[in-house]
């Protein structure tokens, strides 16, 4: 529908008034800086989801760049960025998913930081019901336990690995016969151990530091981790901002930044993590998750 030089005249008149409207009540400063600063689009991976939220929430005030995260498991919020071609910064829970989006070609590998570390472990309810000590007591009959997907959740690709390298057929079968379902994002993953959907999870150490009240920790034997995670993040290539998607990755990776996820117990530095486990062990890289444990 055409309009007629009139009526834009009208639209442009009133456009100026709105601008009026606004200079009036705000400062030059804050509208310049709306308009030349923007907001940065970020896709982050549940397994850091409280304290990227806060840290976000850090950034925004220090900053006054708008942060707007998009959460979900690694593999759907890569799928969404690459489905989408449009986002600035991907944030995912391990490493796992970064060396993919890498080989896609949807970031850029050289802005790649690395911002705390995970130790895969056991998540029982409070006060562990059901006895738990150790992943043997996941094959007892009767135990509920769950697992994330590992399709798409790096919790569930832990899982997976620490199973295979851990159990004997028969203990795999025994264990697999007791799943309840397989969560779609690390957060699930914790909320069915503090919902009492199930007795047991394997999960992330932190999960704990998530809802003290309902979820403790169990940690795995030395020899039963064989890996820690990172949870990277990088500059995606889609951005239209990659000057403001570096300031933020620079303020995740700062002192101040980290203090957040310090909070929630996060490891900082691997030694950190090798000092909780007991031992050094290999980081990050890459698990191929077997087609067994795949959907059909």
């Amino acid at each position: 529908m055409s309009v007629s030089p009139e009526k834009r005249h009208g639209y442009g008149l009133l456009i100026s008034l709105f601008l009026i409207f606004l200079l009036s009540f705000f400062p030059s400063s804050v509208l310049s800086d709306t308009l030349t600063q923007g907001s940065l689009l970020v896709y982050v991976g549940a397994a850091s989801k409280p304290p990227t939220e806060e840290v976000a929430g850090v950034f925004e005030k220090k900053t006054g760049i708008k942060v707007h995260l998009n959460i979900g498991s690694s593999g759907a919020i890569l799928s969404q960025l690459k489905l989408t071609r449009r986002g600035d910064i991907y944030f995912p829970g391990s490493s796992d998913y970064m060396e993919l989006a890498k080989r896609e070609g949807l970031v850029f590998p050289e802005t790649e930081a690395r911002v705390v570390y995970l130790v895969p472990a056991i998540n029982v309810q409070r006060g562990n019901p059901k006895k738990i000590q150790g992943l043997k007591d996941l094959t007892r009959p009767g135990v509920r336990v769950a697992i994330a997907n590992p399709e798409s959740v790096c919790v569930g690709v832990y899982a997976v690995e620490t199973i295979e390298r851990a159990f004997s057929q028969e203990e795999k079968a025994a264990f697999r016969r007791n799943i309840r379902n397989y969560p779609e994002s690390c957060e699930k993953t914790a909320n069915v151990i503090a919902l009492r959907a199930v007795d047991a999870v394997i999960g992330w150490s932190v999960f704990e530091h998530w809802d003290l009240k309902r979820i403790q920790t169990i940690p795995l034997k030395p020899e039963e981790v064989t890996r820690i995670g990172y949870i990277p993040a990088a500059i995606a290539r889609y951005t239209n901002h990659r000057a403001l998607a570096q300031q933020f990755l620079d303020f995740i990776a700062s002192p101040e930044g980290k203090a957040v996820y310090k909070k929630y117990h996060y490891f900082i530095t691997p030694e950190e993590a090798f000092a909780w486990i007991g031992s050094p062990k290999p980081v990050g890289g890459e698990y191929v998750v077997p087609g067994d444990w795949l959907a059909k």
